[in-house]
């Protein structure tokens, strides 16, 4: 009887979308096989072996680092807004959006069918593709954004913050997440791409919210992600927002210098960069 990987075992029985999903279920313990847990994506099955998945109703991990994100901030209501999914990958961002009740989600990555088909044909979804956020021009995605959310990898966060703020209505809302690995540059990286110093951590932090600050942004608070990232990365999301007027009507705050400064080191600093 020949035998197959596990993750392609899952694509092939229909179980799973794509490998790549299949390989996430397994790492997170969701996947049985003849009733034992496997943790290996490149494990071999037989063709009679009896697969089953706890299969997770969000289409990616992501989803629950932006759940996380807005239980912390209650205050920030997707709903009504119409939002950017900046680095939406297969859509786990998008689809807390949508499940919070956002009027419209434009999803913006720069590969190419990354998007789960089910967000990819929703009637509140507009999908673009291969299209690098950092050359991203205003009024590009049409109307500015009420909130605006990001995930992105591969590249500086801070390199991307001056085209989000440009894409951002009055009083507009962002929740960004930092990826120090990504951040502080690859010779200050460990052999397993994670940054494990708690110095650099907020060194990676500190820096985005400079470049933030530096694109007309002001900073409402900054937390550590409830969940870590690739290869166990500590990652950490900021509240931001733009100048003007805000969704309920409010007007923004705007602080002097000195006092803007003492704000932003001190939502910096309650952070526990410790793992």
């Amino acid at each position: 009887m020949g035998s197959r990987r596990l993750d392609r075992a899952l694509v092939e029985e229909h179980l799973v979308a794509s490998r790549s999903r299949a390989a996430q279920l397994v790492a997170e313990g969701l996947v049985r096989v003849d009733g034992r847990t496997v943790r290996k994506a490149a494990a071999k099955v037989t063709e009679a072996a009896r697969l089953e998945v706890d299969d997770d109703p969000w289409v990616s991990r992501a989803a629950h680092k932006l759940l996380g994100a807005l239980t912390v901030c209650p205050e920030v209501d997707p709903r009504g807004r119409r939002c950017l999914d900046a680095g939406a990958s297969t859509g786990g961002f998008t689809q807390v959006l949508l499940a919070r009740e956002a009027s419209a989600v434009v999803a913006v990555d720069v590969g190419h069918d990354q998007l789960a088909a089910a967000l990819r044909e929703h009637p509140r979804v507009t999908s673009v593709e291969g299209l690098n956020l950092r050359h991203l021009e205003p009024g590009e995605l049409g109307e500015p954004f009420e909130l605006i959310v990001a995930d992105l990898s591969f590249i500086s966060l801070r390199l991307i913050v001056p085209a989000l703020a440009a894409q951002a209505a009055a009083g507009a809302e962002l929740l960004l997440m930092v990826k120090p690995q990504f951040e502080v540059g690859r010779e200050r990286l460990a052999r397993t791409g994670v940054v494990s110093s708690p110095q650099l951590r907020r060194q990676a932090v500190a820096g985005v919210v400079a470049a933030c600050e530096e694109a007309g942004l002001r900073l409402v608070s900054a937390h550590r992600s409830p969940l870590p990232g690739q290869d166990g990365n500590r990652e950490f999301f900021l509240r931001l927002r733009a100048p003007g007027r805000c969704h309920d009507g409010a007007a923004a705050d705007i602080a002097d210098a000195e006092s803007a400064a003492a704000d932003r080191l001190e939502r910096i600093d309650h952070i526990d960069y410790r793992d």
